[in-house]
């Protein structure tokens, strides 16, 4: 019942936005990829500017509903009574992305072992398998400074990222945009394998390296093996179905 109201106190666009984001969290915990109550995955409230959805802190991902995400302000105030608390280490980065990008509608931060991994060794990652070279020529990288937590970061962060929409924080972990959720996702989901199979390459030897000419090849013919619906929709609605067999409570 008050999970209905609350539902009936918003519009139904911020309350699909909501079930999506809760959605993602989950499918985030199904695939190993939590930490503790931390890392954050955000995104934008339809129709309403200046206004996004956050992770409440002191909750593993495993915990988050569609309810209980926190609605706050593109300076991480708080937009809704929410009795959570909202991490500032992990807005400070994700509001100025969504501040300066328009097109960065979805954004996730996390601190997966073989994504830290990659992000903490020489050369971050390389064309050394499938997933890797999805991704060649598309990452930028932004130097360790401490947990995000000033503001004044914020300058060399984007400067760093200029036009690109994927970064390896070195010796800190994976960063992606989306337009979408499922977009964020997928792209979430094929940096990690690339930089699993990495880590997995390296402990057997000198890795293969693909040449430039053969990237180049596998990036313009990738969009032939998409299915319809745009970037990772049906992917993510696959996952969705998968975590929907053991525990609904997301939809709350």
């Amino acid at each position: 019942m008050a999970t209905a109201l609350r539902a009936s106190q918003m519009t139904e666009a911020e309350w699909e936005a909501r079930q999506q984001l809760a959605a993602c969290y989950r499918v985030f915990d199904h695939l190993g990829w939590s930490e503790m109550i931390y890392n954050h995955i955000t995104l934008k409230v339809p129709d309403e500017e200046g206004a996004f959805l956050i992770n409440p802190f002191g909750l593993h991902f495993s915990e988050v509903k569609a309810s209980n995400l926190v609605k706050i302000d593109i300076d991480g105030n708080k937009l809704d009574d929410s009795p959570y608390p909202v991490n500032r280490a992990g807005f400070v980065q994700h509001a100025l992305f969504h501040r300066h990008l328009p097109d960065a509608h979805c954004i996730a931060h996390t601190h997966t072992t073989a994504g830290m991994a990659v992000s903490s060794v020489e050369g971050g990652l390389q064309p050394v398998n499938f997933y890797a070279c999805n991704f060649a020529g598309q990452i930028a990288y932004h130097d360790f400074e401490g947990v995000t937590v000033r503001d004044e970061e914020g300058e060399r962060l984007l400067a760093n990222l200029g036009e690109k929409r994927v970064m390896l924080l070195r010796n800190h972990g994976i960063l992606v945009m989306g337009r979408t959720v499922p977009e964020a996702f997928i792209m979430h989901w094929a940096l990690q394998r690339a930089c699993e199979i990495q880590v997995a390459t390296a402990s057997m030897g000198t890795p293969l390296v693909v040449s430039d000419e053969v990237v180049a090849v596998h990036q313009r013919d990738l969009h032939m093996a998409q299915v319809p619906g745009g970037p990772g929709a049906a992917d993510f609605a696959a996952m969705v179905r998968l975590v929907d067999r053991t525990d609904k409570s997301w939809r709350d």
